[in-house]
């Protein structure tokens, strides 16, 4: 009989955790996309997130006291992103540019010029230090809300506030100065 209950138990959570891939896989796609830049990278870190997850999935279900699992989730991304850059400072790789290209032709000027900013956006987003750039990504791309972000980076709901904050800021500056200074 306990056979059969622990078999019961394991498919209810291998249950939950397809529900918690199937509502967040875009999520921490998009994360890891927006934290590497590449999307084979993405791909990987997505994967590996998932497979951490699921090796902790019972564990973090418990401790969790019913709170979303979102967070828990962006912060293996967060983790295993940090590892990947801290591997590569240590085999130093040559990256060829992944731009995207535009495949039917557009002759308006607002889309010209709408490119042209985010472009400056999100290479001034790249200039960002890592916490500033990873709340932006998580509030902006994901759509966390603050107490999200706190958990996810491991900071109070207040720091959080303070830290989003003084990420647009310096993400204005360093937009501003480049559209000013000759950014074309």
């Amino acid at each position: 009989m306990a056979t059969s209950d622990t078999a019961a138990r394991k498919a209810e959570l291998d249950e939950q955790f397809a529900a918690l891939y199937r509502a967040h896989l875009r999520d921490v796609y998009s994360y890891a996309y927006y934290r590497v830049g590449d999307h084979h990278d993405a791909e990987d870190l997505t994967e590996q997130t998932f497979l951490q997850a699921y090796r902790h999935f019972e564990r973090a279900t418990a401790e969790s006291d019913g709170r979303p699992l979102r967070p828990w989730l962006i912060r293996i991304a967060h983790n295993l992103a940090a590892n990947l850059y801290r591997d590569r400072s240590r085999k130093p790789q040559t990256h060829i540019d992944d731009t995207t290209v535009i495949t039917a032709p557009h002759t308006t000027e607002d889309l010209v010029e709408g490119r042209d900013e985010l472009s400056r956006i999100l290479a001034g987003i790249q200039q960002l230090p890592d916490d500033r750039r990873e709340a932006l990504i998580m509030r902006f791309a994901l759509g966390m809300d603050n107490r999200e972000i706190a958990r996810a980076l491991g900071r109070s709901d207040g720091a959080t506030k303070v830290l989003i904050h003084r990420a647009i800021r310096q993400l204005e500056g360093i937009v501003g100065s480049t559209s000013k200074g000759g950014g074309r």
